[in-house]
C-alpha cells in the first residue's frame, strides 16, 4: 500500500537541513515538499523522492504558513522561573520523531549559574540519539534560542556530550507511550 502524495508548492527559495546528516541545501521556489510535521520551532518536509528536510520556522511562509503559528520558545513574562527553561526546551522537536528533546530523554544536564558580572547562565548538556546524527548543532542552536529568550537568561551555553551515550531507557514514560513502547 503507497503513501498519497500531498504536495505544497514551495511559494519562494529557503534553505532547509537535510535529516538526519545535518547539511544546508536550498529548496526552490515551486519546488514540492509535502509537510511531515510542524512542532515547536521547525517543520519537517519530505520531497518526493522521500528525502526529509527541516526548515526553519522563520522560513514557514516558504510553505504558505504564517510564521506567528511557529513556536518560538521562551515568551513567559515575569521573574525567571529554572521551570520556564524546561518549558522552552520542550519546544525544540526532533525533526525524525514527534517527540521534544527533553521527553526523548536527550537533556542530560540543565543548571542555572551566576556569571562574573552577577548575570544568569543557563548550562546545558545535551545528546543525540545516534553519534552519527548530523542535526547536532541544529538541535544545539534551537536549544540555545528558545533559552535565550526566557525572562532573567543572560548567557545560554549548550554542549553536545556523548557520556554516557543515549539509549531507549532516556525516554519519559510519555515518550514511552507516544511511540508505542509500553
Amino acid at each position: 500500500m503507497s503513501r498519497a502524495w500531498n504536495p505544497i508548492q514551495l511559494r519562494r527559495d529557503c534553505v532547509a537541513t537535510t535529516v538526519p546528516a545535518g547539511d544546508t541545501v536550498v529548496l526552490t521556489e515551486g519546488g514540492e515538499v509535502e509537510i511531515v510535521q510542524q512542532l515547536g520551532g521547525s517543520i519537517t518536509v519530505r520531497t518526493e523522492m522521500g528525502s526529509l528536510l527541516r526548515i526553519n520556522g522563520a522560513d514557514a511562509d516558504a510553505l504558505g504558513i504564517e510564521v506567528s503559528d511557529i513556536g518560538t520558545g521562551g515568551g513567559a513574562d515575569g521573574p525567571f522561573e529554572m521551570d520556564q527553561v524546561l518549558e522552552a526546551l520542550s519546544e525544540v522537536y526532533d525533526p525524525e520523531i514527534p517527540i521534544n528533546i527533553v521527553e526523548l530523554g536527550l537533556v542530560y544536564r540543565c543548571e542555572e549559574h551566576e556569571t562574573a558580572t552577577g548575570g544568569r547562565r543557563i548550562e546545558i548538556d545535551m545528546s543525540m540519539t545516534a553519534p552519527g546524527c548530523g542535526m547536532g548543532d541544529v538541535l544545539r542552536a534551537d536549544a540555545e534560542r528558545v533559552v535565550a529568550v526566557v525572562p532573567g537568561v543572560d548567557e545560554v551555553e549548550v554542549n553536545i556530550v556523548w557520556d554516557p551515550p543515549w539509549d531507549i531507557s532516556r525516554l519519559s514514560e510519555a515518550a514511552r507511550l507516544q511511540l508505542g513502547l509500553m
